[in-house]
């Protein structure tokens, strides 16, 4: 199988990986799914993701993240790999090969990344079934304000299955419950952005092409301001003083932002403490704090 192959027949390619028909090396890129590079018969590398053994891969889990990559390559405005193979079991895309994060590609990386998000989406949420991790994403279309999207389908979801598990008390859910009520009536005058959707620092690629990538989207209609928060979480993307400051130079953001990054942050720490349980518990707290005080 080359790549010319694989392109008029990728349906082909979990029937070649079942017989050994092309190597595989294992390699790490996927928190959920097993990953590993492929190399073809003519050479050529490409990236593949497949649900571990033993269990079978939620309905739609790559038919979604292909979705999302196309939808967000589309745009034309950052760097996002090439979809070749999306199957009920797998998914396979161009293989980029990996770097060192430098000032310059980050500087680069903030400005792609705002005319991504310029680039728009018509609402909020996405056209097809979405997933964040493991876990389901709630992706039906919304054209009312953010606020009560964000509270709805992006923090309320997590915060039930968070204390159902014991991960979050009964006083955090408290907490937390009264930010959801502030955002019912909150406004944004932004318009939906083309969004990644899970964006920390992991999900940013950097490349030998001394360019960063954006891989395992959970793509929507979105507000920027999630994107751009996220990147700070878990210690933080590479130069992220650098991306900021490029994206504000092309699209600058509103007055009043950095205040409302642990808003934005709640979503994706949430969805940890719903996914892999109390580890997470702090973070969700410090940032519903914060939140609470801006």
């Amino acid at each position: 199988m080359d790549l010319a192959y694989l392109r008029a027949h990728p349906e082909h390619l979990p029937t070649f990986l079942t017989h050994q028909r092309i190597r595989e090396t294992p390699v790490g890129g996927g928190s959920v799914s097993a990953a590993s590079r492929l190399t073809l018969d003519d050479g050529t590398s490409i990236f593949a993701k497949t649900w571990p053994s033993g269990s079978t891969a939620p309905e739609g889990f790559f038919a979604a993240e292909a979705a999302g990559l196309r939808w967000l390559r589309s745009a034309e405005a950052i760097g996002v790999p090439e979809v070749l193979v999306a199957v009920p079991s797998m998914i396979a895309m161009e293989w980029i090969e990996p770097g060192s994060p430098s000032r310059a590609a980050a500087e680069r990386f903030g400005r792609e990344l705002a005319a991504l998000h310029r680039s728009g989406a018509d609402s909020f949420g996405a056209p097809c079934t979405g997933f964040i991790g493991p876990l389901p994403l709630d992706n039906t279309l919304t054209t009312g304000s953010w606020g009560p999207w964000f509270a709805e389908r992006r923090l309320r979801p997590y915060l039930k299955i968070s204390a159902d598990s014991g991960a979050l008390t009964a006083t955090d859910v408290g907490v937390l419950d009264g930010i959801l009520e502030n955002l019912l009536s909150y406004a944004v005058s932004e318009p939906p952005s083309r969004t990644h959707g899970d964006l920390w620092p992991g999900n940013v690629l950097w490349a030998a092409d001394d360019r960063a990538w954006l891989v395992d989207p959970a793509a929507q209609g979105g507000h920027r301001e999630t994107d751009l928060a996220e990147l700070a979480l878990f210690g933080g993307i590479p130069h992220l003083d650098a991306v900021l400051g490029a994206y504000q130079e092309v699209y600058p953001l509103a007055d009043g932002w950095r205040k409302r990054v642990p808003l934005h942050q709640l979503h994706l720490l949430l969805v940890h403490t719903a996914a892999f349980g109390g580890a997470y518990r702090a973070a969700v707290m410090t940032a519903a704090r914060a939140a609470f005080a801006a």
